[in-house]
């Protein structure tokens, strides 16, 4: 395979092998999948969520200035999988998802999980995002740390740099601590819908000025280590009732299997009952005796 090393996004197609997907995000920080989902399933997923997405308030108030700025002009439908079945099961547990999960965080924890699955509407005018790295809602863990998120946005339309693509800035991942992005070295991911721009949680980068027409539809979708608190809480978003419906490698994701760590010396987090929660889904919970 070829070797971006001038500053470009390396771009793949679905079918190479993870081992090759992996390298690239390791070497560069970022890396684009095309084709992720097919056109069947981006349809599916777009119409599931159209009437989240109707009733959005692109003017809502957000918890904190911080967050406000980052979504002004944007339609947001957070818990995804919870509102939309095929993406919890077509997206949210996609093999290749799954396989970087398992290469990245799964060194660094027993079980990896969902941090948050969010659906952005971007309108035309939204301003360009400041450059951030998302593992730093997470600062307090001390170094040196592992990687601490497997992060995305996948393409629910066509992304180009007229409607605001997301600019990821590569090799920012191994940058010294306090170098901040210049805005000349950002690198737009320009993909066709159903494509995903897949990136560390220490990688720069930042979703892009909308000065196009038509709103631009995408979903932050990452994962982090099991024994991490989510940025979403996931057990709200998308409650028991909902997730006993699902296939049990969402429930998995979703947080609602123990993270088991004895065998490596740490602990046994998430048990309800003294048991695996997993376990009593089986058992039809909830509304079953315990």
């Amino acid at each position: 395979m070829s070797r971006p090393s001038d500053g470009r996004l390396h771009t793949m197609e679905l079918g190479a092998p993870a081992e090759e997907v992996v390298d690239a995000l390791m070497r560069d920080g970022a890396v684009i999948v095309r084709d992720l989902l097919s056109a069947h399933v981006v349809d599916a997923i777009n119409a599931e969520v159209q009437p989240f997405v109707d009733a959005a308030d692109p003017d809502m108030r957000h918890l904190n200035p911080g967050v406000q700025y980052f979504h002004a002009q944007t339609r947001h439908v957070s818990g995804l999988a919870g509102k939309s079945p095929t993406f919890a099961t077509e997206v949210m547990i996609h093999p290749l998802f799954s396989a970087l999960c398992d290469a990245i965080l799964g060194p660094s924890c027993a079980r990896y999980q969902l941090n948050l699955a969010h659906l952005l509407e971007r309108l035309p005018g939204a301003e360009s995002q400041f450059w951030h790295q998302d593992e730093l809602v997470w600062n307090l863990v001390p170094e040196p740390k592992p990687e601490l998120q497997v992060a995305s946005v996948i393409a629910l339309v066509d992304f180009t740099a007229e409607n605001g693509a997301t600019r990821v800035f590569p090799g920012s991942h191994r940058w010294e601590t306090g170098r901040y992005p210049a805005d000349e070295e950002a690198v737009a991911a320009v993909m066709p819908a159903g494509s995903a721009i897949i990136y560390l949680g220490s990688t720069f980068h930042g979703g892009g000025a909308h000065t196009g027409s038509e709103p631009r539809r995408g979903v932050h979708l990452s994962y982090t280590l099991g024994w991490l608190r989510t940025e979403e809480n996931n057990y709200l978003a998308v409650p028991p009732e909902t997730a006993a419906g699902l296939p049990q490698q969402c429930q998995e994701v979703l947080g609602y299997a123990v993270h088991d760590a004895i065998e490596r010396g740490g602990g046994y987090l998430g048990m309800l009952d003294m048991r695996d929660p997993i376990d009593l889904f089986r058992e039809g919970w909830p509304g079953a005796p315990r």
